[in-house]
């Protein structure tokens, strides 16, 4: 940052944001490089859980209304195809955005302290953290979107899927794929290196199963304290953010409740992220 201290207001801003850039460049160079073992990462977990649950398992019925899915296909007005699009998109948008922060930040954070090399750069040491969301949730947008196909072609099921307003859908995306990296620069962060891989075990795994993911959050009405406990959990607004958006005829939570969750929660992770970033650098 010493190139910047003392010049003009607009001079550190041009610097600052070649600054930015060039991290961003960089990290998208190293992206590309490594776009298969991506793409397998993201596609895997939602191929094999759409072709043994909306494929393999009706094949096995005969399409029989006694299918083990026929009651949560039914509680969200549609197949279960239907349910699981929107529910796997958000899936591959938090491990995508987790997995883009979290995990190299357990790295750089190690005994050889990579993060330094990162922290020299002409830039506030919040905003190398912000390249980091940023650059996660880009990430997370190409996982949706390789996801999307397979959640709507494999189920032999049609899957009922409408946007009916595209801009609902952009913002939803935009503030889904903030906060999931948001929420893996929360975790790598106050979580110590060596215990990354517990923390995925013990909290990522349940808040997935608790997130609406695999049912929409009106069928929790029948267990009314967990509708309630689930709504301390961002990955339910970004489930029903999407459903909202691509299968309304499954019953979602009110679109304004959503958008307004998905700030509140992207200000707040993003907050505790950028304390916990500059404490693990500055120490």
């Amino acid at each position: 940052m010493s190139n910047a201290v003392g010049k003009p207001s607009h001079v550190r801003w041009a610097i600052y944001s070649r600054a930015f850039f060039g991290l961003m460049q960089r990290d998208l160079r190293v992206l590309t490089r490594e776009i298969v073992p991506f793409v397998i990462r993201v596609a895997m977990n939602p191929l094999l859980f759409l072709f043994v649950f909306t494929y393999v398992m009706p094949h096995m019925t005969g399409g029989s209304k006694m299918s083990p899915v026929a009651g949560m296909a039914a509680a969200g007005g549609g197949g279960f195809g239907t349910v699981l699009l929107p529910g796997l998109m958000a899936v591959a948008i938090m491990f995508s955005g987790i997995a883009a922060v979290a995990l190299p930040l357990a790295q750089e954070f190690g005994v050889t302290r990579e993060i330094d090399d990162r922290v020299m750069c002409p830039l506030p040491i919040g905003a190398v953290a912000i390249e980091k969301i940023i650059f996660s949730a880009i990430q997370s947008i190409v996982a949706a979107a390789v996801v999307f196909p397979l959640a709507y072609f494999i189920p032999s099921t049609p899957v009922l899927a409408h946007v009916s307003s595209w801009w609902f859908l952009a913002v939803v995306l935009v503030l889904a794929s903030l906060l999931a990296g948001a929420l893996g620069l929360t975790i790598g962060t106050l979580v110590q290196p060596k215990q990354i891989g517990l923390i995925f075990g013990v909290v990522i795994v349940p808040i997935t199963f608790l997130g609406c993911v695999y049912y929409p959050w009106a069928a929790l009405k029948s267990i009314k304290w967990l509708q309630l406990c689930v709504l301390v959990n961002p990955i339910v607004y970004i489930s029903e953010g999407l459903r909202a958006a691509l299968t309304p005829s499954t019953g979602h939570m009110p679109a304004a409740m959503i958008l307004t969750m998905l700030v509140v929660f992207l200000a707040l992770l993003t907050w505790i992220g950028l304390r916990g970033f500059a404490n693990r650098v500055i120490s």
